[in-house]
């Protein structure tokens, strides 16, 4: 099942929500922010271990004190025009937490839009990208519920467009 839904991230409670991350694995603005906050100081300390992450991959940690068992931590691209690797560094980051979703066996896994916040790419081109990677990278998983979480109605509606 993939459906699009309307709701704060950090209240989700599926095995693995999806952190919009910066390279540096230690917080941010944003939905990065929210979920530094809510898990707590244990998530920072996790991270500070893993070395960063490059743009385009994908690390997992412990939920800590989120409803969610996991965190996946996506680097997503900065929109610099649409010439510089955008589509596929942000598809990359979709495949990659599918790819730890599926090594940790988690059933369920909720998506944020990766890189339409500040990183400012274009959400009407990121939502179909997000859509048609993860349909693409499903089949043969342990993956059942994939959910993108919107932050705003009106990303909501360009999600549920991607759909169909």
């Amino acid at each position: 099942m993939i459906r699009a839904i309307q709701a704060d991230i950090t209240t989700l409670a599926v095995d693995a929500i999806v952190n919009a991350a910066n390279t540096s694995l230690l917080g941010g603005g944003g939905v990065d922010g929210a979920i530094h906050r809510r898990a707590g100081p244990e998530l920072l300390a996790e991270c500070r271990g893993l070395g960063g992450c490059a743009t385009g991959d994908a690390k997992i940690t412990a939920g800590y004190r989120l409803s969610a068992k996991h965190v996946i931590h996506a680097v997503g691209p900065v929109w610099r025009g649409g010439t510089h690797g955008e589509l596929d560094l942000l598809a990359s980051c979709y495949r990659r937490a599918l790819e730890l979703a599926a090594a940790h066996r988690l059933q369920s896994i909720a998506f944020p839009s990766i890189s339409t916040g500040v990183y400012g790419y274009p959400i009407e081109q990121a939502a179909p990208l997000a859509v048609s990677t993860v349909r693409a990278h499903l089949e043969g998983t342990s993956i059942r519920e994939i959910t993108f979480c919107c932050f705003s109605a009106s990303d909501l509606a360009v999600y549920e467009r991607a759909l169909g």
